[in-house]
């Protein structure tokens, strides 16, 4: 299963500024996107056929290892099909752009044409740390 945080674009950088001191890229809006399957290692595989937007994710400044979402929720509209979202894949920009990570959800979602999907939590957190 590849669920997790990129890593060309995420955790390589990341690991790199450790030794470096040079910051990661910081995307200024990461955009969600939903899917019927695990999205792979480039985020891009099992695009949801119903919705395949990217959605605006706002989320909170990271505290206790952690960010989560905040603002206003996405929302997708089924435009047509059936089908089960299982996972959801986070990029830079809302098309293009750089993958950055992606999520198994906690329990899958059949979804119907008409049907709406509002993704009201969505976090990360990093261990272990220090103490």
């Amino acid at each position: 299963m590849t669920d997790g945080l990129a890593a060309t674009n995420v955790s390589n950088k990341w690991l790199n500024s450790l030794r470096s001191a040079t910051a990661p890229d910081a995307f200024a809006t990461p955009f969600i996107q939903i899917h019927t399957g695990d999205p792979g290692a480039n985020g891009t595989a099992n695009v949801s056929a119903g919705d395949n937007v990217r959605k605006a994710l706002t989320q909170s400044a990271a505290s206790g290892n952690a960010i989560a979402q905040s603002g206003t929720a996405p929302v997708w509209t089924n435009a047509g099909t059936s089908e089960t979202i299982t996972h959801v894949s986070v990029h830079s920009l809302v098309t293009s752009g750089s993958f950055m990570y992606s999520i198994a959800l906690t329990a899958s979602k059949a979804w119907a044409s008409g049907d709406t999907l509002t993704m009201n939590t969505c976090g990360v957190s990093l261990s272990p740390i220090a103490a």
